[in-house]
């Protein structure tokens, strides 16, 4: 059972460690060069790969089950539309209406268009095929790794709304880095308002998979809500900036 409790842990932690990593490790002028941007890339691949690799083989080498989906149901589906629908809407509206112009994103573009370029995404077309892969295709596995693997996990050692709020706080702090990454300087102001927005979101897909027994669901509202984002990063880099 420790080495249950371990992989959990494990699961927790790893998605904020290597989100540092990446993000922390290389900043500073000695990164921005073609060799640290390959570094960074390089670091994003591989935490990812092992982020996302390693519930498939904890499942099949030590718990010895076959991972098989489960079908979506029509209640399940509604609810994650009209949730993902009702927050990216209203995403959107503050982002447009109350942040686009606040001076706290006077150095967003900026900010944002230094991390791109590392990534090599700094033009429309990188960036619109990176934002529909991440969208749809880093949702998705998201959900398999946070509501899947860590939630459900979760919630057969701890009690199902600790289970939720848990593997929520997790979501969101990985999200922290990222944030923190985007807003240097607005911690409080941006960085913490919008992680808690994140919470929120990982407390609503954990209760949406606990409900329906099924990823799609919260899928399906995480992706709108991806969708939303890249949007106004879009809006940011190559529409406000000029």
């Amino acid at each position: 059972m420790k080495c249950h409790a371990a992989a959990l842990l494990f699961a927790l932690l790893f998605p904020t460690l290597s989100s540092w990593a990446y993000f922390e490790l290389f900043t500073g002028p000695e990164g921005n060069t073609e060799s640290g941007n390959r570094s960074i890339q390089a670091v994003y691949a591989s935490g990812k790969a092992i982020q996302f690799a390693f519930p498939l083989l904890w499942v099949w080498l030590v718990e010895r089950q076959w991972v098989w989906p489960s079908k979506p149901t029509a209640a399940g589906l509604e609810l994650g539309l009209g949730f993902g629908l009702l927050v990216a809407g209203a995403g959107l509206f503050l982002y447009y209406f109350v942040l686009r112009d606040h001076p706290l994103m006077a150095q967003a573009p900026d900010v944002i268009r230094e991390k791109a370029s590392r990534f090599g995404t700094d033009s429309p077309g990188r960036y619109g095929l990176v934002a529909g892969v991440l969208a749809f295709g880093h949702s998705l596995v998201e959900e398999y790794y946070w509501r899947w693997f860590v939630f459900s996990r979760l919630q057969t050692r701890i009690p199902y709304v600790a289970a939720i709020v848990v593997s929520a706080l997790a979501f969101a702090a990985y999200h922290v880095i990222n944030l923190t990454a985007f807003f240097p300087g607005k911690f409080w102001t941006l960085v913490v308002p919008l992680s808690a927005c994140i919470f929120v979101g990982g407390v609503v897909w954990a209760w949406l998979y606990g409900r329906t027994g099924s990823i799609y669901a919260p899928w399906v509202s995480h992706l709108l809500i991806d969708v939303a984002v890249f949007a106004a990063g879009y809006d940011l880099l190559f529409v406000k900036s000029g």
